[in-house]
């Protein structure tokens, strides 16, 4: 290769490895997107799609779904409480159980698929508040839309749009939650940036999610089916406390769950993955 043809000054590497990086990043972004739009649609048809006890697949079993929400975490109230569809067993553990939530309170669920978090906490923070769910796919905010206005939610409402750049109001939010959607993201430190924008001073963070005890192998990262899973995108605990520190968070809080473990490993059965994987909670405030 000529000089002329080759990238040799600093600023021109730069240049094709921010490039790089972007078409990395859209691969990702696009297949996770396509994994949770089956999930959406095989749901709305009451099939079954993906590993149907996995954060990514739903069976045509409901209570293969509800049994698959109790073992993260939720309660039969829980689940008796939410409109129909919208409970799809889907997540790493239960975020309302860290969020103390309270009436009146604003609340923005990242990630918010057919709205089940949303809806329970709908639910406690009443009528005087308000509960904001935000997600990529376009067939589940219309999933999440729907069981909004056939159980007559009123404090709900959902908005399409990435967790990277939320369609939020600086300082206006008093808790986020997620449930196992952060480690889907290519861009984790963004994520943690523009949570800590849209948060009121005093603003929490309530977060379930799927970090890495110990790196993983090149192969598992780069695997999109184990990304789209919820396994190959997570961060480990050191990363993701200097993201939120980097964005300004204080009171970190990681809390890894062991007994997570027990429902991960049917994931991906052949992947060993609960040596590098764990469910954790995720807590900070904005000061």
């Amino acid at each position: 290769m000529s000089e002329e043809s080759s990238c040799c000054s600093p600023d021109c590497c730069n240049e094709e490895q921010v490039s790089q990086q972007h078409k990395e990043s859209d691969t990702v972004r696009q297949q996770v997107r396509e994994s949770y739009s089956k999930v959406a649609e095989a749901s709305n048809n009451k099939e079954a799609t993906g590993i149907e006890s996995s954060c990514c697949g739903v069976s045509d079993d409901i209570d293969i779904n509800t049994l698959n929400s109790l073992r993260l975490g939720y309660s039969s109230d829980d689940l008796d409480n939410v409109p129909e569809g919208a409970d799809m067993g889907l997540g790493c553990g239960n975020p309302r159980a860290i969020a103390g939530l309270t009436a009146g309170e604003i609340v923005v669920d990242l990630g918010s698929g057919g709205g089940f978090d949303a809806f329970l906490a709908a639910r406690e923070v009443g009528e005087t508040g308000k509960v904001i769910g935000i997600d990529m796919t376009s067939t589940m905010i219309s999933k999440a839309r729907d069981n909004a206005n056939k159980a007559n939610f009123e404090n709900v409402e959902f908005r399409l749009g990435e967790i990277e750049y939320l369609p939020i109001a600086d300082n206006t939010v008093d808790v986020i939650i997620s449930n196992c959607v952060i480690n889907l993201s290519p861009n984790k430190a963004q994520v943690f940036s523009d949570a800590y924008r849209v948060l009121k001073s005093g603003g929490r963070l309530a977060i379930s999610d799927v970090v890495a005890s110990v790196e993983m192998p090149e192969e598992m990262k780069n695997d999109l089916e184990l990304y789209a899973g919820c396994m190959a995108g997570a961060s480990l605990i050191d990363d993701l406390e200097m993201y939120m520190q980097d964005a300004g968070f204080k009171e970190i809080k990681i809390t890894p769950k062991d007994e997570s473990k027990d429902f991960i490993k049917d994931w991906a059965p052949s992947k060993n993955v609960t040596d590098y994987v764990l469910s954790a909670h995720i807590e900070a405030i904005k000061v």
